[in-house]
Parts: C-alpha cells; sequence; structure tokens
C-alpha cells in the first residue's frame, strides 16, 4: 500500500507539472495546423497566379505544408518540456548520410524542379542536349523523356538538362533553312541563280520576309558554291529542306548544270 501510494503522489506530482505544459502544446498543435493551412492555400494560390506548371505548384505546396509541421512538431515538443537537441542533432546526421547516398538523384530532383520553374522547353519541343535530340514527350520529377525521329526513346537526367547546354528548335516560330549546292566551274553562274530563284519563288511554305539570300559563297577546289538561305515556319523545315535538295537536282539536269563530285584521275606510265 505504501508503495501504491508513493507511485500515486509521483503522479500526481507529474500531473501537476506536465498537465498544463501538455494543454498549451494540445493548445498550440492545433492553431498551428489551422494556420498552416491557411499558409497552404495561400502559398498555392500565389503559385497559381504566377501561371506555374500544376504539378511544380502540387510539390511546391506540400513541401512548405510538411516542413511548417515538422516545425510545428518541433515546437509543440519543446514546449512539453522535451529535450529536442539530440532529436534534431540526430534528424540532421541522418538526413546528411541520406543526401549523401542519394546525391545523384537530388540533382537529378532539383534539376527537375528546375525545369518546371524556368520551363526552358515543354512537351512537344524538339531539342538538342547531352548529344542527343529529340521530341520532348514527357518531364518528369527526375527524367525527361525523349523521342528520337526514328522513334527511339531516351531518357534524359534531369540534373544534366537543368545545368549543361541545350539547344531548342522550337521555341521560336520560324527557322533559317541553309542550303549549299555546287556548281562546275564551265558552269554560268547567272543561269544556276535563276534556277534557285525561280525554284524558291514556286514553293508557297517559304517565306517572304525575311527574303531568301542566294550568293556565291565559296571557289571550291572542284566547284563554286552557292549559299542559299531561306526563312520558313518551324514545321516545314525538313519537308523544305528535302524537297529543296531534290528539286534543285533535277533542275540543275533539266538546265544542264553539272553538280561537281569527287573524281579520282589515274594516269599509267609503260616504264622500260
Amino acid at each position: 500500500m505504501e508503495k501504491t501510494g508513493i507511485y500515486v503522489d509521483k503522479f500526481v506530482d507529474l500531473f501537476v507539472i506536465y498537465a498544463p505544459k501538455l494543454a498549451l502544446a494540445i493548445i498550440v498543435l492545433i492553431i498551428g495546423l489551422l494556420v498552416i493551412k491557411s499558409i497552404t492555400k495561400l502559398f498555392n494560390k500565389l503559385l497559381k497566379k504566377r501561371k506555374m506548371d500544376e504539378a511544380l505548384t502540387s510539390f511546391l505546396s506540400s513541401f512548405v505544408s510538411i516542413l511548417l509541421k515538422v516545425l510545428l512538431v518541433i515546437s509543440v515538443i519543446e514546449i512539453v518540456g522535451v529535450q529536442t537537441t539530440s532529436f534534431v542533432a540526430i534528424l540532421a546526421a541522418a538526413g546528411f548520410a541520406v543526401g549523401m547516398a542519394l546525391s545523384g538523384t537530388l540533382q537529378n530532383f532539383a534539376g527537375g524542379v528546375m525545369l518546371m520553374i524556368f520551363k526552358p522547353f515543354k512537351v512537344g519541343d524538339f531539342i538538342e542536349a547531352q548529344g542527343y535530340s529529340g521530341t520532348v514527350k514527357e518531364i518528369q520529377i527526375f527524367n525527361t523523356i525523349l523521342k528520337t525521329p526514328d522513334n527511339k526513346t531516351i531518357i534524359q537526367p534531369n540534373g544534366s538538362l537543368a545545368t549543361g547546354s541545350m539547344v531548342n528548335f522550337s521555341t521560336e516560330p520560324t527557322r533559317r533553312v541553309d542550303f549549299t549546292f555546287g556548281i562546275g566551274y564551265s558552269d554560268n553562274i547567272d543561269a544556276a541563280k535563276t534556277v534557285l530563284q525561280r525554284l524558291i519563288g514556286a514553293d508557297s511554305r517559304i517565306l517572304k520576309d525575311p527574303a531568301p539570300f542566294i550568293a556565291v559563297s565559296e571557289l571550291a577546289d572542284s566547284s563554286v558554291n552557292f549559299a542559299v538561305r531561306v526563312w520558313a515556319n518551324s514545321g516545314d523545315y525538313w519537308g523544305i529542306f528535302f524537297d529543296m535538295t531534290e528539286a534543285v537536282k533535277k533542275e540543275f539536269d533539266k538546265e544542264n548544270i553539272s553538280i561537281p563530285f569527287p573524281q579520282t584521275d589515274v594516269h599509267m606510265y609503260n616504264v622500260k
């Protein structure tokens, strides 16, 4: 009976000491959760007003909510009277160890966030990066998926995409199509230029402004080279490139304008 009385007295003493702290901690926890909910909603609205990507908005809102809740729990534990110094130290050490183990993954995660924030490209753009080129099919949190023109799937880590050089061929609505056409030294330059002008004028996909450019660019070893530059809508780039190349060959053949190709002369000597 005496031991029971001792335990009861200790319980009463602990209750008297911790009951007010516990009650205060519960009140702080409830109010804190309500405040965090309001802050998260406000933060979410601000992100939507800035017209950020929906996936990024959801991610950032969740991240802010979790971070604030962790801080609230630590504050509540301190109000109760539990020493949190060791707890925080252990948590920091564990976070550092996990971060070191997953450094590459975290870099790709951070790269994905940066890509969604700054939007150097979007789904449907044709890009070239890290030695690969293709159409962006999906932007994931760790990787970006590309489809090549021959239907291969390329998985690019977001870390390298966010920090490396990249060419986006779809950013601008128009692109310049560059050609180099060579004729023989014995052929008439003016006649070849007339053919090129006629073919360019006949293709409705080629824009009139900026005006097409045709000029002799080089007197090469075996040919006189023309530089031809025309502007077109980005979607017409490859169609114009292939069609014009074929049309120039056919028209040069009709006009008896030669297109030089590498040749080797072999001289045979009869040595006695």
